[in-house]
């Protein structure tokens, strides 16, 4: 019998009931990634669609980037070309919510079902090794002296480290509004930008950095964290008297107008693949920190972090 034939029969017998017990895998699960290569959702994503597969709840995964405005492109892409599709997933994470607040785009995340958040992570600030800056200290004398001269690098206008770069200078008695943002479309992008001298400091999550400050063409000099991460020598900003501690979380979103029942299918189906082993590995390798949330307890966590959020960004006048 030939495999699809055989697929139709099975579906028939589920549909009448004769299955019903069987735990269905996906056949194709389509995964957005709001974002260029390289970066922290593009290593989420393309780490959990391993998971998937290791998890035995998806026969494949397939990826589509799509960069730009933290994540705007890709969401209004994924919203429009994925309704009611139950086996597409996208990545997102706080930095959407922040690119939402800065931007306001047309179409936003809530008009999205909420499926689960992986994992948080804190981000890294560096400096390339041939950096005049040898530490925090020296980024801010020299951002006190003269706030433009000093270039941060980093993810999408309203990125976490857009923020913390606010919020360090506030911290330090420097208007926010004063700091020289660039942003950049991906990670790839912002670690090349770095690494070519093209900004005087970067920051993004540690595993996105973690293979260059590992072989010295980066060097870490704070981490905004409340107390040093395990696994990471990285001072916080707290040691080094800045009064900055924000974090970083990502997770996943279903398609628009998908029904209850296959939220909570897809839903499953992520718990499943955040107990494989090749999770667990990617946990391990990328020094992130599991925080798995589903159910209502997720879209409360999302509505308190997009009020939250806002409120710095008014503060550091961002919003």
């Amino acid at each position: 019998m030939r495999r699809d034939t055989f697929l139709k029969s099975l579906a028939a017998m589920a549909a009448a009931g004769a299955l019903p017990n069987l735990a269905w895998a996906a056949a194709n699960v389509k995964m957005m990634i709001p974002a260029n290569p390289g970066g922290g959702w593009d290593g989420t994503g393309r780490a959990l669609g391993e998971a998937l597969r290791d998890a035995k709840v998806a026969d494949s995964v397939t990826f589509e980037n799509k960069g730009g405005a933290a994540g705007a492109i890709g969401l209004a892409q994924f919203y429009n070309s994925s309704k009611g599709d139950p086996n597409a997933l996208m990545v997102m994470g706080a930095v959407m919510l922040g690119g939402i607040i800065t931007g306001k785009p047309p179409v936003s995340v809530t008009q999205l079902t909420p499926i689960a958040r992986l994992t948080t992570e804190y981000n890294v600030f560096v400096l390339p090794a041939n950096s005049p800056f040898k530490t925090m200290k020296d980024v801010v004398e020299q951002l006190k002296k003269d706030p433009g001269s000093v270039k941060w690098g980093g993810g999408s206008r309203g990125a976490t480290e857009h923020i913390a770069a606010a919020q360090i200078a506030q911290s330090v008695g420097v208007p926010a509004a004063k700091i020289n943002y660039v942003p950049f479309r991906g990670g790839g992008e912002a670690v090349a930008a770095i690494l070519g001298g093209n900004v005087t400091i970067g920051g993004s999550g540690y595993s996105e950095f973690q293979q260059y400050i590992d072989s010295g063409k980066m060097r870490a000099i704070g981490i905004t964290s409340g107390e040093r991460v395990k696994g990471i020598d990285v001072p916080t900003l707290k040691e080094q008297g800045i009064n900055v501690e924000i974090g970083n979380w990502r997770g996943v979103y279903g398609a628009a107008g998908i029904t209850p029942a296959q939220r909570d299918a897809l839903t499953d189906m992520i718990v499943k693949a955040t107990k494989s082993k090749a999770w667990a590995d990617a946990l391990v390798k990328n020094n992130w920190t599991p925080a798995l949330l589903t159910g209502k307890a997720f879209d409360e966590f999302v509505d308190r972090d997009f009020s939250s959020l806002r409120a710095t960004m008014v503060r550091a006048g961002m919003a």
